[in-house]
């Protein structure tokens, strides 16, 4: 999920124009096994890096979009994995521009290691895919094999196998392809950033008061506001004096903060901080998130009541009257498990946002949650004389409840759209999504204006003349959902909507846009045909508003470049290249530019981390300049670049014609510079033009 696809803001401007060259992989892999016990063992992978260079931490934290390695073991009946993989050295985390939050990485030396237990002697193998980046630029995610033998399950096993530089000693495993669409994100940074453990703190602070936030809104939820004028009661009766009574408000308060923290910290311990992490992208979780937000949003709207079973509360009620702390702790708990129809909706996402923190983000986001909780039943239970000024539950919170109900239903697209994407279903494309959105937002403004009456609300009040009116507070807030219902109109007609873009599916999911005939979208008997039913879905938006045709295949470009006698622009990208939207969003999009390629050239978006399309097994080959096997159509993009072009990073530009004759001999990599690169794509059709007078 976590999952959000921001563009990355660069702090270094003015970068030159990156001369094409083949960067070798400045990695050195060695793998070991160590024996633990009678039938354990741990197999350690060490890798070296050369200086400049990084690798992304297990949990890299960020937008979602850095890709961490992955290690993926074939089945074997003999071989049980411990734990998940465990990484150790010198964790950097710093700041990069246009990333929400710190990014964690290593740079020099770092160790993962896999537990595991084994039954009889055996070899274990897999593949690990892994990317490394400097400061400018980020390599293609790379994939390795492994094998680690054991041989003697009654003293320790030695097996050490030390690649060379960028290089496998060991055999391609190719009977278990990596087939997780998350292995082929592909983020390119070129960022400043401050590796310190201040920037750590920052990203927890951050962390924290996001979550002191939901805890105070969570007050105002039904559910939790009606048990105020309980609790503040309860501790009423059993204060004598002013002293006792903010002692017993402070003990209570304690108790619902050590209650939820460490909740969430039992949750990161059972389940791994890491896989709290990963739910934000994990499809399966995603679909859970959707169905529980559509549940709890239609007990909001009155279809059903979400209760934990009575026994729960009766048993933690009747300890609420022992002696005083305990009796005070146990009516924490109560709290806690009547309020959790509403604080679960909350709590959810946020253990979701706070696994990227470890076993530390979990602890602080509970912390914070339960804080601003707790602050407003201590402060009423010092001050019990102020709960006579609060209005009291009825009518209003009914339509607080309701409100959040259209809320959930809104917020559970989101997570059934993170599905859909990674699954391929165009189940919810773009104008689905809004038009979904503009309904749900258009019903909770006419509800709040009274129009709408459902099962548990209450009459509206009554002015001096018997006709029911709105409050001013009522009226301010429907306009709030009318007007956002007109923004989002226009996205109907593939307009952007840069401020919800981080919610909204990718405009390449959108089937209609105002003005454009369809260009990339449907393929014609003159246009792109291969692989533009399975690709157009990752159009970047310059590209899906100004029409502008790309082909996905490369020989049915170099055929379209003599058909319609064209210099072709090879554009090598990635589906999550942020350098990539970058170029397009600010370069491309100039008028100049986009007239050019409109009408000047051939375009030709080879996506090099594309990895849905397997090619058939008899096309599959092991490729020298890029020392893997190429299995894919992002494989095979990969493998022209780096064999006809000799530069492996994205993005490079490289003009040719239909003879496949260079047009200009350098390609053009990452470098926003607008005026430069009209007059590349003009360098470039003149020496089109010498060479087809």
């Amino acid at each position: 999920m976590r999952t959000l696809l921001l563009i990355f803001l660069f702090a270094i401007t003015g970068f030159s124009s990156a001369v094409s060259q083949i960067i070798k992989d400045p990695t050195t892999w060695q793998y070991e096994v160590k024996q633990t016990g009678e039938q354990t063992f741990d197999l350690i992978f060490r890798v070296s890096l050369k200086e400049h260079w990084h690798i992304w931490a297990l949990e890299p934290g960020g937008d979602g979009m850095q890709l961490p390695p992955e290690f993926i073991f074939e089945n074997n009946a003999a071989v049980t994995l411990l734990g998940g993989i465990k990484e150790k050295g010198k964790k950097i985390t710093g700041v990069m521009d246009g990333v929400d939050g710190e990014v964690s990485w290593y740079a020099d030396k770092i160790e993962y290691t896999q537990s595991v237990r084994v039954t009889e002697n055996t070899v274990i193998t897999g593949e690990h895919t892994y990317q490394v980046c400097d400061d400018k630029q980020c390599l293609p995610p790379k994939t390795l094999s492994f094998q680690f033998e054991i041989n003697q399950l009654s003293r320790p096993a030695v097996a050490a196998n030390t690649t060379a530089e960028g290089d496998s000693s060991l055999t391609e495993t190719t009977t278990s392809p990596i087939s997780d669409p998350q292995i082929a994100s592909q983020p390119l940074t070129a960022s400043t950033a401050s590796s310190t453990q201040e920037g750590e703190k920052r990203s927890l602070l951050w962390l924290f008061l996001m979550a002191f936030g939901g805890g105070i809104a969570a007050v105002i939820t039904p559910c939790v506001y009606a048990m105020i004028p309980i609790t503040v009661s309860f501790f009423t009766k059993r204060s004598k004096n002013r002293k006792e009574g903010i002692r017993n408000a402070t003990w209570y308060s304690l108790s619902i903060i050590l209650i939820f923290t460490i909740l969430g910290v039992l949750i990161s311990l059972v389940f791994g901080a890491n896989a709290l992490n990963n739910l934000s992208t994990n499809w399966i979780a995603n679909l859970v998130f959707f169905i529980i937000f559509v549940v709890f949003g239609l007990s909001f709207l009155g279809a059903f009541e979400i209760t934990l079973p009575s026994s729960w509360t009766s048993k933690t009620d009747s300890k609420a009257g022992l002696g005083s702390f305990s009796g005070i702790f146990f009516m924490a708990l109560t709290l806690v498990i009547v309020s959790f129809s509403c604080t679960g909706p909350i709590v959810g996402p946020l253990l979701v946002i706070a696994g990227q923190g470890g076993i530390a983000g979990p602890a602080i986001g509970m912390f914070g949650f339960s804080l601003g909780l707790a602050l407003p039943f201590a402060f009423f239970a010092v001050f019990p004389g102020l709960l006579n000024k609060m209005a009291t539950s009825g009518g209003w919170l009914n339509q607080v409840k309701v409100v959040l109900g259209f809320l959930e239903l809104m917020l559970a697209l989101k997570f059934l759209s993170n599905a859909d994407l990674a699954m391929g279903w165009r189940l919810l494309d773009r104008e689905v999504f809004i038009a979904i959105w503009i309904v749900l937002s258009v019903l909770t403004g006419i509800y709040l204006l009274g129009k709408i009456k459902l099962s548990h609300d209450d009459a509206s009040p009554k002015n001096l003349y018997g006709q029911e009116y709105v409050s001013v507070f009522r009226l301010l807030l429907a306009i709030v959902f009318f007007s956002f219902s007109v923004y989002l109109l226009p996205g109907m007609w593939g307009a952007p909507l840069n401020g919800m873009s981080q919610f909204l599916p990718p405009m390449g999911t959108q089937d209609f846009i105002a003005g454009k005939s369809g260009g990339t979208t449907h393929p014609s008997a003159d246009g792109p045909v291969k692989y533009v039913q399975e690709m157009k879905i990752y159009e970047p938006p310059v590209v899906v508003q100004s029409g502008l045709v790309t082909y996905f295949d490369y020989e049915e470009a170099l055929e379209a470049a003599r058909k319609h006698n064209k210099p072709l622009m090879l554009d090598f990208t990635g589906i999550n290249c942020v350098n990539c939207r970058k170029m397009e969003a600010e370069v491309w999009s100039h008028p100049e530019v986009m007239k050019r390629l409109m009408n000047d050239f051939i375009i030709a978006s080879l996506y090099c981390d594309y990895d849905k399309i397997k090619l058939p097994a008899e096309k599959q080959f092991f490729s020298e300049p890029l020392n893997a096997q190429v299995k894919t159509i992002g494989d095979w993009n990969e493998h022209l670049q780096a064999s006809k072009f000799n530069a492996n990073s994205q993005p490079f530009y490289f003009f040719i014609d239909g003879n496949e004759n260079k047009l200009v001999e350098k390609g053009y990599g990452y470098d926003p510079d607008i005026d430069k690169f009209i007059r590349h794509l003009d360098l470039a059709k003149e020496n089109y033009r010498k060479l087809h007078p």
